[in-house]
C-alpha cells in the first residue's frame, strides 16, 4: 500500500519549497444538492470539505521544480473520492488555461475514483471538458507530465493520466480504468497497479515517492531545454575498426557480439537522458530504447533499435516518441540495429505490418530535423523504419541490405555457401552504402 497524501502534501513533497501559488477557482452557482438534485449531497461535500479543508477535490497552482515553473493539478482523494464533478471540471480547464497562456508546462497528480455519481451525467462529461483541454495543450507544444498516485482509477486514468506525454506512477498505487468496487471479481489484481500498468506499456517509470521530485525536475529540465534548428551531428563510432573489404566481412563485423550496442552510444553521446517505455496498446519491447536527453545542453529525442529483431511494440513506442519530439520542437536522433523486424506468429497478430507502417509515416510526417546512425545489422524495412531520409550515417561495422544475404541466396535458389558472394553482389558495406547515396558518410572514432 501508498502512503495517501492529501493534495497540499502531494504538492509540497513535488515542490521546492514555498514556491505553491494557489490559482483562484472560479466561481460558479449550482441549484440545491447539485445539477440532479442528489438528496445530501451538500451535506456530503460540506463534510468533506469540514474533513479535508478543501472545496473541492483538486487543487489547482503553479510552482517551481527543480527551479523550473510549472502548471500543477492535484487531487484531494479525501474529497469524495478524488472525483470529477462540474466544478472539479471548472478547476482543471481553469487550470490548463493558465499553461498555455503562461506557456508552463503541466504536472498532474492524479488520484481519484472516477467521475461523481452524485451529479450524474454531468460529471461524466466533464471527462470531454478535460479531453479537450489536453488536445489544445499539446496543439500549444506544451508538454504534461502524469504522476499516478494511489488511486488513479476511472475517468481520471482515462483522460489526464493516460493521456499524458510522460506517465509517472508511484510504486504499490492502484491504477486502473475499472476501480476496486467494479472490476470482475476473478481479475488479475495485479493487472491494475501502477507496476501491471508499466509490464504492459501504459506508464513510462515507476517512481519511489523520494525520487519523484528529482525524476520530475529532470523531466521539465529536458523538456525545457534549448531546441536546435538543424539535424543533430550524429554519435561518433564506438569500435575501432575499419570499413570491411567485402560484404561478407560487413556481416560479419556488425554481427560481432561484443561489438558496441545502443545502449553504449546512448550513454556516450547524453550527459542525461529519460526514457519513455511502451507502446500504449498493451506491450514494450526491451529492444527498443525510446525518450528524451541533453546533448551539449540542448534536448533532443532518441528511439534506437538494441540489435534484437524488432517487435510491433518498439516500432509503436518509437512513432509515438517522434511524433511527441515533433509537437514540441525537439529534434530526434535514430540508431537502427535489428537483423529484422520479428515475423513470428505474435508478431503478426500484434500488428507487425502496420506498426512499422506507422513508424515511416511518423518520420515522413516529421517536421523537425531526424538524425539516423546505423551501428550494426541494417535488416530490410525493419530497419529501414527509422532511418532518417537524407540524413543517415553508418559506423565502419555496420551493413544495410534489402535482405539478409542467406535469405536472398535461398530466394535466388542459390547453395547456402554462396551467401558470401550475394552479399557482395548487394553492395551492403559502408561504403557501399555512401556511394549508392544511401548514407550521408562512414562516422569516424570520437577525438
Amino acid at each position: 500500500m501508498t502512503t495517501r497524501l492529501s493534495a497540499r502534501a502531494a504538492i509540497a513533497a513535488l515542490i521546492d519549497p514555498d514556491s505553491f501559488a494557489e490559482l483562484p477557482a472560479p466561481r460558479a452557482e449550482s441549484p440545491a444538492d447539485g445539477p440532479i438534485g442528489w438528496a445530501g449531497y451538500d451535506a456530503s461535500r460540506a463534510r468533506a470539505g469540514a474533513r479535508t479543508g478543501e472545496s473541492e477535490s483538486v487543487v489547482i497552482g503553479t510552482a517551481l521544480v527543480g527551479g523550473r515553473p510549472a502548471t500543477v493539478i492535484s487531487f484531494e482523494f479525501g474529497f469524495l473520492g478524488g472525483s470529477l464533478g462540474q466544478r472539479t471540471g471548472d478547476r482543471l480547464e481553469a487550470a490548463y488555461t493558465h499553461a498555455r497562456e503562461q506557456r508552463l508546462p503541466l504536472v498532474s497528480l492524479i488520484a481519484t475514483g472516477g467521475s461523481r455519481m452524485q451529479e450524474g451525467m454531468l460529471a461524466l462529461t466533464q471527462l470531454q471538458r478535460v479531453a479537450r483541454q489536453c488536445v489544445l495543450t499539446r496543439a500549444a507544444g506544451l508538454p504534461q507530465v502524469a504522476v499516478l498516485r494511489d488511486p488513479t482509477t476511472g475517468g481520471g486514468w482515462a483522460t489526464l493520466g493516460a493521456g499524458a506525454d510522460v506517465v509517472l506512477a508511484l510504486p504499490g498505487a492502484q491504477v486502473g480504468f475499472a476501480g476496486s468496487r467494479v472490476r470482475p471479481a476473478d481479475a488479475d489484481p495485479a493487472a491494475y497497479t501502477a507496476e501491471g500498468q508499466y509490464g504492459a506499456g501504459h506508464v513510462d517509470a515507476v517512481v519511489p515517492a523520494a525520487e519523484l521530485p528529482g525524476t520530475v525536475a529532470q523531466w521539465l529540465r529536458v523538456l525545457a531545454a534549448p531546441r536546435a534548428d538543424a539535424p543533430v551531428e550524429p554519435p561518433a563510432a564506438l569500435a575501432g575498426v575499419t570499413p570491411p573489404e567485402t560484404g561478407w566481412d560487413a556481416v560479419r563485423q556488425a554481427r560481432r557480439p561484443d561489438r558496441p550496442r545502443a545502449e553504449a552510444y546512448l550513454d556516450a553521446y547524453f550527459e542525461l537522458r529519460l526514457p519513455l517505455r511502451g507502446d500504449r496498446a498493451g506491450a514494450a519491447d526491451p529492444g527498443m530504447l525510446c525518450g528524451f536527453g541533453l546533448r551539449e545542453g540542448r534536448a533532443v529525442a532518441y528511439a534506437a533499435q538494441c540489435g534484437t529483431a524488432t517487435r510491433p511494440a518498439g516500432y509503436r513506442t518509437a512513432a509515438r516518441v517522434i511524433r511527441l519530439a515533433d509537437r514540441l520542437g525537439i529534434p530526434v536522433l535514430t540508431l537502427v540495429d535489428t537483423p529484422g523486424a520479428a515475423n513470428d506468429a505474435a508478431a503478426e497478430h500484434a500488428g507487425a505490418g502496420p506498426a512499422i507502417a506507422d513508424t515511416f509515416a511518423a518520420l515522413a510526417e516529421a517536421s523537425v530535423p531526424v538524425t539516423t546512425l546505423l551501428i550494426g545489422e541494417g535488416g530490410s524495412g525493419g530497419a529501414l523504419a527509422l532511418a532518417a531520409p537524407g540524413n543517415t550515417w553508418v559506423t565502419p561495422d555496420s551493413y544495410f541490405s534489402v535482405i539478409a544475404p542467406e535469405l536472398a541466396a535461398a530466394i535466388l535458389k542459390r547453395p547456402a555457401e554462396e551467401a558470401p558472394a550475394t552479399a557482395d553482389q548487394l553492395r551492403i558495406r559502408p561504403q557501399d552504402l555512401v556511394a549508392l547515396g544511401v548514407a550521408r558518410g562512414i562516422v569516424p572514432p570520437a577525438g
